[in-house]
Order: C-alpha cells, then sequence, then structure tokens
C-alpha cells in the first residue's frame, strides 16, 4: 500500500553529511499535482536510467554493463565479468577484486570505480536496465519489487546512501572523466520527496 503526502512530510530526518556539503530534505509546499509529480518523475527515471545507475540495475543473467557515450554502444563488462547469483561475484570473480570501498574521490580515468558502500549488483528484482519509463515507475512504487518500501523508504534509501557515500551519491560524482548522471543528489532527493508526495504518479501506459 503507497503511503501519501502525510507520511512523506512528517519525515523526522532534517539533513545528513554529503561529502562537503548537506544534503537538505526539502518538504514539498503548496498546492500540488498530479502532473507536478509526472514532471518529478520524469528527471527521476533519467536518473535511473543514465548508465551510472542503471549499468548495475541488470537481470537474473547477473552481467554488469558498460553504457553511455565514452562506450559507443551498449555491452557486457569487460574481462568475461559475471557477478553470480550473489550479485557480487562470489562464484567467479569478486567485484571487490577491482572495486574497492572507499570514500576518496575517482580521480584517475580508466581505473576501476569505488564507493563508500561494497560493489555489487543490484537484487535481480530490481532490473531496470533498458526498460521505459512507465515500467520502471511501476517496479519502483511496487514494494513487491522494490525492497518492500513505501514512499517514505524511498526517500530514506537515498538519505542513507548519501551518509554511507554509496552508489547513488557515486552516480553524481563519478570522476575519471566518466559522465555523471544528470543534476545532483539534492535535485534527486528533491523529486523523489515530490514524486512520493503525490502519490507516485507514473505515465501513461504504466500498470496499476
Amino acid at each position: 500500500m503507497i503511503r501519501t503526502a502525510a507520511i512523506v512530510l512528517g519525515l523526522a530526518i532534517t539533513t545528513c553529511a554529503l561529502a562537503d556539503s548537506t544534503l537538505q530534505v526539502n518538504r514539498p509546499s503548496g498546492e500540488l499535482s498530479t502532473e507536478d509529480g509526472l514532471i518529478a518523475w520524469q528527471r527521476i527515471f533519467a536518473v535511473l536510467s543514465h548508465p551510472r545507475c542503471s549499468n548495475c540495475h541488470t537481470d537474473e543473467h547477473n552481467i554488469p554493463m558498460w553504457s553511455g557515450p565514452s562506450y559507443g554502444r551498449t555491452r557486457p563488462h569487460g574481462m568475461n565479468i559475471h557477478a553470480g547469483p550473489s550479485r557480487m561475484g562470489v562464484e567467479t570473480l569478486m567485484c571487490s577484486t577491482c572495486h574497492i570501498t572507499s570514500r576518496t574521490p575517482n580521480t584517475l580515468p580508466h581505473a576501476a570505480p569505488h564507493a563508500g558502500h561494497p560493489w555489487m549488483l543490484a537484487p535481480a528484482a530490481f532490473a531496470w536496465h533498458g526498460k521505459d519509463s512507465a515500467s520502471v515507475c511501476t517496479q519502483l512504487r511496487d514494494p513487491q519489487r522494490n525492497g518492500g518500501r513505501d514512499g517514505q523508504a524511498l526517500v530514506e534509501h537515498i538519505i542513507h546512501d548519501a551518509e554511507a557515500h554509496a552508489f547513488i551519491t557515486w552516480g553524481f560524482a563519478p570522476g575519471g572523466g566518466r559522465e555523471p548522471a544528470p543534476g545532483s543528489m539534492q535535485a534527486h532527493l528533491d523529486d523523489m520527496l515530490l514524486w512520493t508526495s503525490v502519490g507516485m504518479p507514473c505515465p501513461e501506459g504504466a500498470q496499476p
């Protein structure tokens, strides 16, 4: 069951550390409409579908992808990487063999990126690489396919990621000459607050 504005706007958390700045929980105010939510969703989807996010949101074949302007075409991760059912390479070659857990900036071109959380693929149930906006929207608001999260928990997921300096945070500042996800971590959080506050509307064609 989707929780609405009263729950999302009642978040007790107000700020959290994010690198050298502060991530603010800007509670939506004023009269908001479903159309406002759909516009926010368009920006959210631009982030979720960007290579910095979608390349690790792959299906049960457990293969991370390489895509984006620097690659020319979408293709499986190099070196024949297979993350296995563990989604972190326990069965084959651990992601941590190259992707270290570190909060230091990613500055070296062509070096394996690192983040403040052990590197792994998202669970297969969260796969959306190559899916369209309506499909991803339906998936993200479905607790059975988003890790059991309601609107408040989706917001808190972003906040917790910022505290850990994990994968969402890295996506907006990937360094090493990589193209970052569009916008900023703050803008993404603002959009998620707005979208969830008006009931998580999805584009036309989305399934209930």
